[in-house]
């Protein structure tokens, strides 16, 4: 059970490694113009230097805490990841069920929210996932595992 388990962990990385990919490269420019990085379960969160300033100013995204490609989470500080962790890992997730197929379904969702008339971000499926997951109380730590 432990070696499909295992498999099953692998299989999920690789179906979102083309966002991964993407943002191992906008982290690995954050860390040359002075980010950090640290490992938080499967993803690599990135936060300061570019990765931060992009955050900050690029269109669709500007001023938001963070924002996750696969199995990365570039954040605009260490603190904000903090904050905003348990809701980028929901994301983490989708990008694992999803893969490829990830943006353009969220996308999608966003046009579909906007053309009705809703929040193109806060009424989303995946954000509201995200959101609603985030909330919820967090499973007890097992013991000696």
């Amino acid at each position: 059970m432990r070696l499909l388990s295992r498999l099953a962990a692998v299989l999920a990385i690789l179906w979102a490694s083309p966002y991964t990919l993407f943002g191992l490269l906008v982290g690995a420019i954050g860390l040359c113009t002075g980010g950090k990085v640290r490992i938080r379960g499967r993803a690599l969160e990135f936060y300061g230097g570019a990765a931060g300033r992009l955050l900050a100013h690029l269109p669709g995204v500007a001023g938001a805490m963070a924002i996750t490609f696969g199995h990365t989470v570039l954040g605009r500080t260490a603190a904000a990841l903090d904050v905003c962790r348990r809701h980028e890992l929901v994301h983490v997730r989708q990008y694992e069920r999803w893969g490829p197929l990830f943006g353009p379904a969220y996308l999608l969702c966003s046009l579909t929210m906007w053309l009705r008339g809703k929040h193109a971000y806060q009424d989303n499926p995946f954000e509201r996932e995200a959101f609603r997951k985030a909330l919820e109380p967090s499973p007890p730590e097992r013991n000696g595992r």
